[in-house]
């Protein structure tokens, strides 16, 4: 799996970017205050102002480590959207938490 950038964990929230070849993009990923049902998302990611997507948190099934699973989507990706993990970089010392890699999952 590809990281396509990283996140800084700040309190409840995280703040990073997102750099493809096509776009690089600073990313805010903020907890969702209007959540009011179970399937709603734990978390909005916004760029420069506008909502470009939401998270929601997820448990590991093999090892029952909660992480956060992202939708993003954007007028370049066409009707598409792009799925993304927030997970460990590579080499990152497993007791630190502050930095997290987001972690491109493609969809057919």
């Amino acid at each position: 799996m590809a990281s396509i950038g990283q996140v800084t964990r700040q309190g409840n929230s995280f703040k990073g970017h997102i750099k493809t070849l096509a776009f690089r993009a600073d990313i805010n990923i903020v907890p969702n205050a209007d959540k009011k049902a179970d399937n709603h998302p734990d978390y909005r990611v916004l760029s420069q102002g506008a909502e470009v997507g939401a998270g929601w948190t997820r448990k590991s099934e093999s090892t029952g480590n909660e992480y956060v699973s992202l939708s993003l989507a954007d007028p370049s990706f066409g009707p598409k959207k792009l799925y993304a993990n927030l997970g460990r970089l590579a080499g990152q010392d497993p007791e630190d938490d502050s930095t997290l890699a987001i972690i491109w999952n493609p969809k057919d």
